[in-house]
C-alpha cells in the first residue's frame, strides 16, 4: 500500500484519560495536529502544575506538520499550545474566540509575536497541506466551538471533539446539523467522537436550565454571591452576568486568567456585559454585600486558586464571611472529588452558604450523553468508529453504544494514547505503538520530572524523610564529628527524642566497626532499624564526606 492509500491517526492525549487532548493525522508525508491541551494533576502528583501530551513522535517530523487546528478554547484543548509551538512552529487555525484565548496565552508566555495565527469561522473550509478541513459549528460549554470534516485520499473523517446536541444554547447557535447530514450523504469513513458522558443515559440538559438556578441564588442570597467556574467558561460568565443585572448587583472578576479571558471575550463580542455592570474588585469590596457578585476560579478546589485560598483563609484581597453565598459552577474533574469536598467543608465552617451541582442545577455538562451520541451515529452513519476523549471505561462504553447502533465490532477501535490507528481502503487497522505518557510541567521544568520522582514525592508525603550527615577521616576511617540527624514529617517530638540518639549511636558503632562503608549501606541499616521501631518506611538520605 502507498502512503496515498493510508491515513494514520496518532492519539497523543485524551484517550484513556480526561484532558490533554491532542491527535495527529498523517497522510502522504503531511501531518495535521488537532488540539493541544493540558491535563490537571491528580491528587498523588505532588508539586506538578499540569501535564502536557508526549509529542516526541512529532519532533523529528516537525517540517512535515502543515498546521494545528484547535477546536475550542478550553484548557484541555489549548493549554499546551505554547509548548507545542516551541518545538513545532506550525500555523495555528482557530475560530475568533478560540484564537483570542490562544493569543492571550501566547502573549503571557512571550510567544505571540512569533506565532502564525490564522482565523477561521465555523462553516469555512481550509486546505492545510494534503488535508481538506471543513469546519462546522458544534454546541459545547464555550462559544465558537467547531467540529472538523477532514478529507484525504483515504476518505472522509469527522472529528467531533467535545460536543452536546443542545437545542436551546444560551447563544442561540445550534450545532450545524445540515453539515452533518451533508457528510452522511457523502459517506463518513471514520468518526472520532467525545466519550466523556458515554456512561450517562438520556440527554444532557441544555445550558438554558442554569439561568433560573442563578436567578434563585441572586434573589435569595443575603450577602455577596461568589461564583467559581473555569476562566474559559464564557457562556457561564454570561449567564451569571445576566442574573446579576436582573437583580441589580454589580459584577467583578478576581484572578488574572478570569480577568484576561473576560476582556478578550468582551472585545470580540462573545460577552455582552454593559460597562456599568462591571466594577473593579477594589470597588466591589466597598459596596453593600447584597449588591455584589464576584466571579473567580477555583471550582475544582485547587489549593492555589481563589476558592482554595478563601477556604483556608489565605486569600490576600478578601476573605469569606458569614452571609456569603458561594456557588461552585462546575462538576469535579475525575480525581478532584476529594479536593472539592474538602474546600466545600472548609467554606461551610467559615459561615458561607455553598451551592454546588449536587444540590442545585448551577452546572450542566458540556458533553453529549447516550441519546445524543446515538443521534450522532444516526445522522452520520459512519463506516468506522474511534471513541476519543475519555477514560478507558468511557471509551469502552462508547464502543458498546456504537455496536448497538449497528456499527460492526470489527469496525470499532478502542485504543489509548500512543496506539496508532490506520484507515486504509475504508477499513481500520491497528498500527505500531509509540510513547503516549505524561510530560509533567513543574515550574520551569518540562519533562524533567518522571514517575520515579513522583513516587519519591508520594513517599515523602506519606512517611517523611530522615537525613544523616557524616564526615569520615579517609585515611583511618574514623568519624570526624558526631552524626547529624534531621527528620521532617516522620517523627513526633517524643519519638524524635527517643529515636534520634539511638540512630546516632548505631551509625557510630557500625562505622567504627567497619561494618558500614558506603552511604547506601548506612541508609539501608537506618531504614531497617526505623522499620523495626515504627513499622514505617521514611526516605533516608546520607551525605557522606571523606576528608
Amino acid at each position: 500500500m502507498s502512503e496515498k492509500d493510508t491515513l494514520r491517526i496518532i492519539p497523543l492525549g485524551g484517550l484513556g484519560e480526561i484532558g490533554k487532548n491532542m491527535t495527529a493525522y498523517e497522510y502522504d508525508g503531511n501531518i495535521l495536529i488537532v488540539d493541544a491541551g493540558i491535563m490537571f494533576p491528580l491528587n498523588d502528583m505532588l508539586g506538578v502544575d499540569y501535564i502536557i501530551p508526549d509529542f516526541q513522535y512529532l519532533l523529528d517530523k516537525a517540517d512535515r506538520v502543515r498546521g494545528i487546528v484547535i477546536t475550542h478554547g478550553h484548557e484541555d484543548h489549548i493549554g499546551a499550545v505554547h509548548h507545542v509551538l516551541d518545538a513545532i512552529p506550525a500555523p495555528v487555525y482557530a475560530t475568533p474566540l478560540t484564537l483570542g484565548l490562544i493569543e492571550g496565552k501566547l502573549t503571557r508566555n512571550g510567544k505571540a509575536s512569533k506565532s502564525d495565527l490564522r482565523r477561521v469561522h465555523a462553516g469555512e473550509t481550509v486546505q492545510i497541506g494534503k488535508f481538506k478541513v471543513e469546519t462546522f459549528h458544534i454546541c459545547h460549554s464555550i462559544p465558537d466551538a467547531i467540529g472538523l470534516g477532514i478529507t484525504t485520499g483515504a476518505g472522509l473523517v469527522v472529528h467531533m471533539s467535545d460536543f452536546k446536541l443542545d437545542q436551546t444554547p444560551v447563544d442561540g447557535w445550534v450545532t450545524d446539523y445540515a453539515k452533518l447530514a451533508e457528510f452522511s450523504r457523502r459517506g463518513v469513513d471514520l468518526l472520532l467522537s467525545d466519550s466523556t458522558n458515554a456512561e450517562r443515559p438520556g440527554w444532557t440538559p441544555s445550558e438554558k436550565v442554569i439561568g433560573p438556578a442563578f436567578d434563585q441564588v441572586m434573589a435569595n442570597a443575603p450577602g455577596r454571591v461568589i461564583v467559581a467556574t473555569f476562566a474559559s467558561s464564557i457562556s457561564r460568565i454570561q449567564q451569571v452576568a445576566d442574573s446579576a443585572m436582573k437583580y441589580k448587583r454589580k459584577l467583578t472578576f478576581a484572578g488574572s486568567s478570569m480577568v484576561e479571558n473576560v476582556r478578550i471575550a468582551r472585545n470580540l463580542g462573545y460577552l455582552k456585559i454593559p460597562d456599568a455592570t462591571i466594577v473593579s474588585l477594589e470597588q466591589a469590596l466597598t459596596l453593600s454585600d447584597n449588591k455584589v457578585v464576584i466571579m473567580c476560579t477555583g471550582s475544582q478546589g485547587e489549593p492555589s486558586s481563589i476558592i482554595g485560598r478563601l477556604s483556608t483563609g489565605s486569600n490576600r484581597q478578601f476573605d469569606v464571611k458569614p452571609g456569603d453565598t458561594i456557588v461552585l459552577s462546575s462538576h469535579p474533574i475525575p480525581g478532584n472529588e476529594e479536593a472539592v469536598s474538602r474546600a466545600i467543608n472548609r467554606l461551610l465552617r467559615l459561615g458561607a452558604e455553598v451551592i454546588y451541582d449536587a444540590i442545585a442545577p448551577v452546572h450542566v455538562s458540556g458533553h453529549a450523553s447516550q441519546e445524543e451520541q446515538k443521534l450522532l451515529f444516526n445522522l452520520l452513519r459512519p463506516r468506522n468508529f474511534l471513541p476519543i476523549h475519555g477514560e478507558l471505561r468511557q471509551l469502552k462504553r462508547h464502543a458498546w453504544l456504537a455496536e448497538q447502533m449497528g456499527i460492526p465490532k470489527r469496525n470499532i477501535a478502542v485504543v489509548e494514547n500512543g496506539q496508532i490507528v490506520e484507515l486504509r481502503n475504508g477499513k481500520l487497522r491497528i498500527g505500531e505503538r509509540i510513547p503516549g505518557g505524561y510530560i509533567f510541567v513543574d515550574g520551569e521544568s518540562i519533562g524533567d520530572i518522571d514517575h520515579d520522582v513522583m513516587k519519591e514525592r508520594a513517599q515523602l508525603a506519606r512517611n517523611g524523610i530522615v537525613v544523616i550527615d557524616l564526615s569520615i577521616d579517609k585515611v583511618h576511617g574514623n568519624l570526624l564529628h558526631e552524626p547529624e540527624v534531621l527528620t521532617r514529617g516522620f517523627l513526633s517530638p517524643d519519638d524524635a527524642e527517643r529515636l534520634i540518639p539511638e540512630i546516632r549511636k548505631r551509625v557510630v558503632m557500625a562505622v567504627q566497626s567497619g561494618g558500614l562503608e558506603t552511604d547506601k549501606d548506612i541508609a539501608n541499616a537506618v531504614k531497617d532499624y526505623l522499620y523495626r521501631q515504627t513499622r514505617r518506611r521514611p526516605l533516608v538520605f546520607v551525605t557522606l564526606s571523606r576528608t
